[in-house]
């Protein structure tokens, strides 16, 4: 925080005269707020200086502008704002790195001290105490000190949710299970299923419910109602005696061996398989290593569906600020005391990327408003966090995200074998969000440009999660654009192409995954001597906290 910020301030100390024409305009808005002041005290009301951006909505409810010495302290919160978020934009003679950093700190340092999120500055706030006689202050106060007791700023009603009975319900068993994962077989819905099976690997650092919440946003139901043979990787949340478990591991321990697991239950030789997010750039990493491992033409994946997943990392998006040499020494340190890094560091990082509407809303709503949290699912599991080995994240967030070795020629060597994604030939369905702030679209585009094999992309909209969880409504929520991709074309020539649809992406979805799923046939059994049922699903990694 303090290198980018030392950064910005002597860039501009550099550049006087560039920061006297800032500072003059900065000076004009002041000027012009305080006519604007001396109006309001005689009761003119006339256009405010400084407003909101649209997408800003701390300030909407009447009090902010109904009050005069509110609407001023408002606008004067703004100017400042808006002003110094513009000059560390404009800051002469800075690399685009170093500008990210310090807008992305200055960002979460300003919005901490709007004047919405203390309550002697909050209209709202006081005139709900008034208006409750304190009770709303007394609701607060329990809702912060079970925040504290928690150790995070609940998003959500943690009590009205318990996974298995009300989250991730779809039945299925637990036929297999290592000291890395669970791997969970569903049971089938209808009498004739497609003989290959689809076998999905979720990220690793979250739980894998968010794909069977409830029966209605159900991807796990949708597909069993749709005659496809599912499994599902249930990833252990694992602790410090796993510190040292690697990349390596989790691709022939986990990926190579659920896949295994999979063709020998359904008597099939491949399937097709899924990876979301982290989990896909797992499944991209394995399926380069494959292509080095199985040489006899015994490769178990017939097919690839990659969920809001990257492999180029050049430009990640807002999570870059994280990724620097001195960030990540100062993480491995961290984590060579715990063996871990812990799920709740983790969460926060992502929420301070949208730090107005992931933290200080609930802050305000929850702290000062008394407003007891809703019961979101979404939220919920979002809240539901895991932890990640050591070793196994240093490795991810330096080969991956700090040297972008993933689209590099053999510059990884993985589990024996150097690994290349052009060797990728299968079939690929990908889909990106566009408002996805984690896996920003354009570069999950980039996957097409490096495998080799026929390619379709689907341009969803909403966000990382809400654009994948998309099950088909009526009437329709979302839309979305699709067509084939092209190597080396750009994502802006493709959605120009592309088709555009109203409703859920998951029916062309099927239309594409169906006829790679073999004939119709006999639901296999969910268990078998060999893989015994170890017990039911959604299993019992996923209820480890």
């Amino acid at each position: 925080m303090s290198r980018s910020a030392i950064h910005t301030q002597l860039a501009w100390l550099c550049h006087p005269a560039q920061l006297a024409e800032s500072n003059a305009r900065l000076a004009q808005k002041l000027f012009n707020l305080q006519q604007y002041a001396a109006r309001r005290c005689l009761g003119v009301k006339g256009p405010e200086v400084e407003s909101p951006h649209p997408e800003d909505t701390r300030f909407v409810e009447a009090e902010w502008s109904d009050t005069a010495s509110f609407d001023i302290a408002k606008q004067w919160y703004l100017i400042l704002t808006h002003h110094l978020q513009d000059m560390v934009y404009e800051t002469p003679g800075q690399s685009a790195r170093t500008t990210r950093q310090a807008a992305f700190w200055s960002r979460n340092w300003l919005n901490a001290l709007a004047p919405s999120n203390f309550f002697w500055s909050n209209p709202v706030a006081m005139r709900r105490a008034a208006e409750t006689n304190g009770e709303s202050l007394r609701l607060g106060w329990q809702n912060f000190l079970e925040d504290a007791r928690q150790g995070a700023v609940r998003m959500s009603s943690t009590n009205e949710f318990k996974v298995g009975e009300n989250l991730g319900t779809t039945p299925g068993k637990v036929v297999f299970r290592n000291a890395l994962f669970e791997l969970i077989h569903y049971t089938p819905t209808v009498k004739a299923v497609h003989q290959v099976p689809v076998v999905i690997v979720p990220p690793c650092i979250n739980k894998f419910y968010v794909l069977d919440l409830t029966p209605k946003k159900s991807m796990i139901r949708y597909l069993l109602e749709q005659g496809l043979d599912t499994y599902i990787i249930s990833w252990r949340n694992p602790g410090a005696d796993q510190s040292g478990t690697t990349f390596d591991q989790y691709l022939q321990d986990g990926l190579d061996q659920a896949f295994r697991v999979a063709c020998a239950l359904s008597g099939q030789p491949q399937v097709n398989a899924v990876g979301y997010c982290i989990g896909g750039a797992m499944l991209a990493t394995w399926l380069a290593w494959s292509s080095q491992h199985y040489t006899n033409g015994d490769n178990p994946v017939a097919s690839a569906t990659f969920f809001a997943t990257l492999v180029d990392y050049h430009s990640p998006g807002d999570i870059e600020v994280f990724i620097d040499p001195a960030t990540l020494d100062w993480l491995d340190g961290k984590m060579a005391e715990t063996g871990y890094l812990d799920g709740k560091d983790m969460a926060m990082s992502f929420r301070m990327l949208r730090p107005n509407s992931l933290i200080w809303h609930y802050v305000v709503h929850g702290w000062l408003y008394g407003e007891k949290p809703s019961a979101f699912d979404v939220l919920y599991w979002n809240m539901d966090t895991t932890r990640m080995p050591a070793t196994m994240h240093s490795w991810y967030l330096r080969q991956f995200y700090q040297h972008n070795n993933l689209i590099k020629p053999n510059a990884l060597t993985v589990a024996g074998h150097p690994i290349n994604l052009e060797t990728i030939s299968q079939p690929v369905y990908a889909v990106a969000a566009e408002d996805d702030h984690i896996a920003p679209w354009k570069q999950s585009f980039r996957l097409n440009h490096f495998l080799s094999g026929d390619k379709r992309f689907v341009l969803s909209t909403s966000g990382h999660i809400l654009g994948i969880v998309n099950p088909p409504v009526n009437p329709p929520k979302r839309a979305f654009w699709v067509a084939p991709a092209e190597r080396h074309q750009s994502p802006e020539h493709w959605k120009q192409a592309a088709e555009h649809h109203q409703g859920s992406w998951w029916d062309d979805w099927m239309q594409w995954l169906k006829p790679r799923s073999g004939a119709l046939g006999k639901a296999p059994s969910v268990s078998s001597r060999q893989y015994p049922a170890l017990g039911d699903a959604p299993g019992s990694y996923v209820l480890e906290s």
